[in-house]
């Protein structure tokens, strides 16, 4: 009787379900379209930031062709251009002037630092030019004798370092380790590698502290190119997540977040003392200070023995050279007085201009970054004065009365605490 009386009645809903169908499948056609969209944004970002920061080609163009034409020589060079053994692998670069990859070398796993200078200069707004690399190979000058090198190499170490420990010793380390194919005679192509090495204050550190347990070995250069043993972990703590997940991640989180991805507490305490004894191998050693500028768990590393194994040691500078660095610095403020992320000064406001004196010294930056890492899950019996130590330790200030004095026993302490409680472990 109703369908007689409204012959559209039956109608209605069928008409309702096609539209409720048509609107579900245009939302998800639209949540579809969105997802390609994301995904090919997100996929160019990624590539785009891949190319900018890995350059591993560029780098092993230009080092090649300077080998090629007989501007360079090194132990890596023949490995590299010619027999082709040494293979870039992963890239680990965070900046593009600073080329960073794992690699392999024959049967070893090391890691290939290259500096692309043409790079900083585009950094520095200079327009770069492809002749601008010839000048990063323009010294020593053809005819320059060894003597005369030697006298180039040890002016620099005095304007880098000061006058300290025997600089000849250091001098002749540097001749040794520049004569790559050791022929008793460092060649004019060696000489070139070997000064552009020098103009990098990680590798000049390298060099210092290659007998020392926290350095990764030097395995070969060519050019400003140098490779350096594999170091297994390279990270102190912490997971690598993709970057637009890292966006969605509250600070605070992450960071609590780092510290699930730890190693056992004996073993982070071992990892611990190994960055104190690294500290104290670049306080006040035989060539000066070295003040550590960027003190970030990424720099640091350790091996499958769990011993501390510094990865990027790039924002390490001789204190000597960082006051040259910062002393004309303008300044309005403290914040304008800061040298990487760790170093700063503070700004004399009568001369609108940076003091030379770092106001916090290594082990205090250090004990700050080992503070949440060695107090989550210590044991109960030596919690309380592990965190008093370490209170103590990144209350250190450069400027403080008999510094050196409460360094060395702050110091002490910490490794003495940790080594009583890990050294009946078999992580110690």
């Amino acid at each position: 009787m109703a369908r007689r009386l409204f012959p559209g009645a039956w109608l209605r809903k069928p008409h309702s379900a096609q539209v409720r169908f048509s609107y579900m499948r245009m939302k998800y056609l639209f949540i579809s379209w969105l997802v390609v969209f994301v995904g090919s944004w997100v996929t160019y970002v990624q590539y785009s930031t891949y190319t900018e920061l890995c350059r591993g080609h560029d780098c092993r163009k230009i080092i090649c062709d300077k080998y090629k034409t007989g501007v360079i020589d090194g132990s890596a060079c023949s490995s590299l251009c010619a027999k082709e053994t040494l293979y870039f692998g992963k890239c680990l670069s965070t900046k593009p002037n600073n080329q960073m990859y794992l690699g392999i070398w024959g049967n070893l796993q090391g890691v290939i630092k290259c500096q692309m200078e043409e790079a900083a200069q585009l950094d520095l707004g200079i327009d770069p030019e492809p002749r601008k690399e010839i000048v990063l190979f323009d010294k020593p000058m053809r005819g320059t004798t060894v003597e005369k090198f030697k006298e180039m190499v040890y002016s620099l170490f005095k304007a880098k370092l000061g006058e300290q420990g025997n600089l000849s010793e250091l001098v002749n380390l540097i001749l040794s380790f520049a004569d790559g194919n050791k022929d008793g005679r460092v060649s004019l192509p060696e000489a070139k590698s070997a000064w552009a090495l020098l103009q990098l204050d990680e590798f000049l550190l390298m060099v210092i502290l290659q007998d020392k347990e926290h350095t990764p070995k030097l395995m070969g250069f060519c050019g400003n190119l140098y490779v350096t043993e594999r170091v297994e972990y390279t990270s102190l703590y912490g997971i690598s997540l993709p970057w637009i997940i890292e966006l969605f991640i509250p600070s605070g989180f992450r960071r609590s977040m780092d510290q699930w991805f730890t190693p056992s507490w004996p073993r982070k305490a071992k990892i611990a003392i190994g960055l104190l004894e690294f500290v104290e191998d670049i306080f006040h050693g035989p060539y000066g200070n070295f003040l550590m500028c960027d003190t970030s768990a990424k720099n640091l590393g350790y091996n499958d023995k769990y011993d501390l194994k510094m990865i990027d040691m790039r924002k390490i500078v001789p204190e000597m050279n960082l006051k040259e660095i910062i002393k004309d610095r303008q300044c309005e403020s403290d914040l304008d007085c800061i040298y990487g992320t760790d170093c700063r000064t503070l700004c004399d406001q009568s001369k609108m201009r940076c003091t030379t004196e770092v106001i916090q010294p290594n082990l205090a930056k250090a004990c700050q970054l080992l503070k949440d890492y060695l107090l989550r899950g210590a044991p109960s019996d030596i919690h309380e004065e592990l965190e008093k130590q370490l209170y103590l330790c990144i209350a250190l200030k450069v400027t403080a009365n008999q510094m050196e004095m409460e360094h060395s026993l702050i110091l002490n302490n910490l490794k003495t605490l940790l080594w009583k409680k890990i050294s009946h472990t078999n992580d110690s």
